[in-house]
C-alpha cells in the first residue's frame, strides 16, 4: 500500500463534544485503561504532529463547532499504529467522535472529510465491530456466542453490500446490539470511515475473534 502523508484517526476512546481536534505536536501517550499487562504501559510511540492537517480538517468541517486541545493520543490511536506504521514517521492527528452526534451525523462528517483521501491522508476508524468486555472469557478457551457471530455477520453483509442506510440505522436493524455493544462507542467510528469512502470497494483484510468475543474484523475501503 502507498505510504500515507498523514493519519487522521477517529477513536472509540475520544467522545468529546463539540468535535475536538487533539494535539498537533508530539506528547507522551495517553494510557487510558487499567487492569491490563504492564507491558502496555511501556509502549512508546511518538509520531510527528500534523498542524496543517488540523487546519485542513477545520476547513472541511464547515458548519461544525470545533474546539482544539492538547489531548495526547489515546490507545485507540497508538495500539493499531504501532503495527501499521511502527517507525512512527508519519504525522498523526486525532479528532473526537462527539457523543451527541447521531449515526447520520457521523456518516456526514465522514463525507465532509472524504477529500482528504485524495490528498494522501489515511482515515483510520479505531474500534471493534463486536466489543463486550463484560462477557469476555479471559481464558481464551470459550467459543464465540451466536449473538456475537450474528452481529459481526450482519455488519459484514451490510458493508459488503454498501447498504449505508442499514448501517446508519443499525440501532433498529442490527441483531443483538445491546449484547454486541453495551455501549456503542466501539462501533460508531466505522460510520465516519464509511461516510468518507462510501463509493469505494469494501474488503475485509482480517477476520477472527479475540477471547471469543472481540471481533477482529478489519475493514478496508478502496
Amino acid at each position: 500500500m502507498p505510504r500515507p502523508r498523514a493519519f487522521l484517526v477517529v477513536s472509540a476512546h475520544f467522545e468529546q463534544s463539540p468535535l475536538t481536534i487533539g494535539t498537533t505536536e508530539p506528547r507522551e501517550l495517553l494510557y487510558d485503561f487499567s487492569g491490563f499487562p504492564d507491558a502496555l504501559y511501556r509502549v512508546r510511540y511518538s509520531p510527528p504532529g500534523a498542524p496543517r492537517l488540523a487546519d485542513r480538517v477545520s476547513q472541511l468541517l464547515e458548519g461544525h463547532e470545533i474546539h482544539r486541545s492538547d489531548r495526547p493520543l489515546d490507545h485507540g490511536v497508538w495500539t493499531p499504529l504501532v503495527h501499521i506504521a511502527p517507525d512512527a514517521s508519519v504525522p498523526v492527528l486525532e479528532i473526537s467522535m462527539p457523543r451527541d452526534y447521531s449515526a447520520q451525523d457521523l456518516f456526514r462528517t465522514g463525507r465532509q472529510l472524504a477529500a482528504l483521501r485524495d490528498e494522501g491522508v489515511w482515515i483510520l476508524a479505531s474500534g471493534n465491530i463486536v466489543h463486550n468486555l463484560g462477557r469476555l472469557d479471559w481464558s481464551g478457551a470459550g467459543a464465540t456466542p451466536s449473538w456475537a457471530a450474528e452481529f459481526d455477520g450482519w455488519s459484514a453483509t451490510v458493508l459488503a453490500r454498501q447498504d449505508w442506510d442499514a448501517l446508519i440505522d443499525y440501532d433498529n436493524r442490527a441483531p443483538a446490539l445491546s449484547l454486541a455493544h453495551p455501549s456503542e462507542e466501539h462501533f460508531r467510528p466505522l460510520l465516519v470511515a464509511a461516510g468518507a469512502a462510501a463509493d469505494d470497494r469494501v474488503t475485509f483484510v482480517f477476520e477472527g475473534w479475540e477471547y471469543g468475543l472481540i471481533s477482529r474484523r478489519t475493514v478496508q475501503f478502496g
